[in-house]
């Protein structure tokens, strides 16, 4: 029982990861990337084969961003002229040509047959028995920095920017902003943070394929989002740990359920988690959490307090000096 809630923590940790990725690129961005399986896919084989070629974990890790990043932001210069959804079916097709190229690069990836054998992060270094807890706590430690990491990129100047151009990005553009650019470094970064989950999806399982990466990860991901609250780092957290809770917990209606065979169960799974999910909907329409958003100075949140362009008493300049004095421009004569 123990093995098998650290490896379904291992999971959520994973999940949350790829839901915070996408959290930035649809939450926060507005850019729907239906084809996030690819990059996780991308980076998952990425890390893989470096890491088998004899490169250290840490290195596979990187290699498997810069990789995923430099794709992102192809992909992203590539759509920024479509509108949301043509950019929804070019991630799309994104998504499906890494999965056609994992399947039929048999001298690349191994094909239908995988790629066994993954070297595990610091194998020879942890007693066997306990490695399944230390690859958690891993986990848990990548799953920290990336969340701290984001939620300080959101709060930042940059992050304030990238809500703008969700917004508004014609706005964003007459003030002077890089609409195009702010769109290809939000892709980049949310790419390269996907190749961390599938670097750790690599090095969990030590074994990838191409029926591991089906779209229905996209779709997981996107459930992650909903439930969390979109441009909520922290809600993401509980999002993901919802949907791993809904996906994994209805395995067990085998238990409770025994008139139906594999097939019809199967299929009750589905409609449970599906009938779940509504009405978490109905009830909880933001999801856990929502969107951090900026509040106004202590001037403005004190009702007492006076305006900057008030008159105090006894203020020996006067009301002409304090108040912003507009004057129209005399004619040209």
């Amino acid at each position: 029982m123990i093995a098998y809630l650290v490896t379904i923590l291992t999971l959520v940790s994973i999940a949350a990861i790829l839901a915070l990725a996408l959290n930035l690129q649809w939450g926060l961005c507005g850019m729907v990337n239906f084809g996030i399986v690819g990059f996780f896919a991308l980076g998952a084989y990425t890390a893989a084969l470096l890491a088998m070629a004899g490169a250290g974990p840490v290195a596979a890790t990187f290699g498997a961003i810069a990789i995923c990043a430099a794709a992102g932001a192809l992909v992203a210069l590539l759509s920024l002229r479509l509108s949301e959804e043509y950019l929804a079916i070019v991630t799309l097709g994104f998504g499906e040509i890494v999965r056609l190229v994992s399947l039929n690069e048999a001298w690349l990836t191994g094909g239908a047959l995988g790629l066994p054998g993954i070297p595990r992060p610091f194998f020879d270094l942890v007693p066997a028995g306990s490695y399944e807890v230390y690859f958690l706590g891993l986990c848990l430690l990548v799953l920290l920095g990336v969340f701290l990491g984001l939620e300080r990129l959101t709060r930042s100047p940059f992050g304030r920017l990238v809500r703008s151009v969700r917004e508004d990005s014609v706005v964003a553009a007459t003030l002077g902003k890089n609409v195009v650019r702010t769109r290809m470094i939000a892709f980049a970064i949310g790419s390269g943070v996907t190749a961390i989950a599938g670097a750790l999806h690599a090095f969990f399982f030590s074994y990838i394929d191409p029926s591991q990466f089906t779209p229905i990860v996209s779709a997981y991901a996107f459930m992650a989002v909903i439930a969390g609250g979109r441009g909520s780092n922290r809600g993401i957290l509980l999002g993901a740990c919802t949907v791993m809770v809904l996906l994994e917990g209805s395995r067990f209606l085998k238990d409770f359920i025994e008139v139906l065979d594999s097939d019809q169960l199967a299929a009750v799974r589905l409609i449970l988690i599906g009938l779940g999910l509504i009405l978490f909907l109905i009830f909880y329409p933001q999801g856990f959490g929502r969107e951090p958003r900026l509040k106004a100075g202590r001037l403005l949140d004190e009702p007492d307090a006076p305006h900057p362009t008030s008159t105090q008493p006894g203020d020996p300049n006067g009301p002409s000096q304090s108040r912003p004095v507009f004057r129209a421009a005399a004619p040209n004569r």
